[in-house]
């Protein structure tokens, strides 16, 4: 439940993987664009995988629920990076034309062909105006695939209110990371997280050779479970843990461990191509 200061309504479409529009207030983002079609597709991930030597297919089973020339308006873009094919693909890069698209240095860098790109540093708060209000984003530090940049984000404006402490109430999404117990202290300490978009699905990098040990690149629910309670949030919404192969929990062991840890009241679930208010 949110908090009595929050005068806000969040709404969360969930896409595909960790594409979702997120409304409030009548504001409209979108998170980590891909649309492509034509499902099944396999991948090949070995060159995000320095210590690939042949190829390493991936394969992704469900397309969009919602294709991309059936979009609302859509006033904002949250792109936590831009280098990996289930964040952003040839037909996803439609939605960053003619919009703010808020992303890393190295994504604003790597998409100087779209104007409206802006890099966000960890910890850096850039500011717009959506239908007559001020609107903060704070980039948040994230740990993914070695050698590319990723960026979570937090999002308050003024109608979100603050914590008797003056801590502001905040929208946060975690973009693809591993748990990182520092950042979510800092978080704590700067903010009141009221609503905790988490990308989850514990997944792990692919390697050919057998005897290599996978490396996490995305949150399980347990550690779900540790950055909710290390944050002290009060809605905990999770996605991005279909579709792919190298995802390793689905929806069945996420419910498990959140009715195993007592959270699972807490627990706004997605219902792909529809809009879920969160609070």
């Amino acid at each position: 439940m949110a908090p009595s200061t929050f005068n806000s309504n969040v709404f969360v479409t969930h896409i595909t993987t960790a594409t979702a529009i997120v409304e409030i207030d009548g504001v409209r983002f979108i998170t980590d664009p891909i649309f492509d079609d034509g499902i099944p597709q396999t991948y090949d991930a070995a060159p995000l995988l320095p210590q690939a030597t042949e190829q390493v297919p991936i394969e992704r089973s469900q397309g969009p629920s919602i294709g991309i020339k059936q979009l609302p308006f859509i006033q904002g873009v949250l792109l936590s990076h831009e280098d990996h094919f289930d964040n952003l693909d040839e037909t996803g890069r439609q939605v960053l034309i003619g919009r703010p698209v808020f992303t890393t240095p190295d994504g604003k860098r790597n998409l100087s062909e779209y104007p409206e790109v802006k890099a966000l540093q960890a910890w850096q708060t850039l500011t717009h105006r959506w239908e007559g209000e001020k609107w903060s984003i704070t980039g948040v530090p994230c740990v993914h695939l070695p050698g590319g940049e990723v960026t979570g984000f937090v999002l308050h404006k003024e109608s979100f209110g603050f914590q008797p402490d003056g801590r502001p109430n905040v929208f946060y999404f975690t973009g693809d990371t591993i748990l990182l117990p520092d950042v979510v202290s800092r978080l704590r300490e700067k903010f009141h997280v009221v609503v905790a978009l988490m990308n989850l699905g514990n997944a792990h990098a692919p390697y050919p050779d057998e005897k290599a040990v996978p490396q996490q690149i995305t949150m399980s629910g347990e550690d779900a479970v540790k950055m909710f309670r290390g944050l002290g949030a009060d809605v905990l919404v999770p996605m991005h843990y279909e579709s792919w192969t190298h995802f390793t929990e689905g929806e069945e062991s996420l419910r498990e461990i959140f009715e195993k840890h007592g959270i699972i009241d807490q627990v706004a679930w997605l219902s792909s191509g529809k809009q879920v208010m969160v609070v």
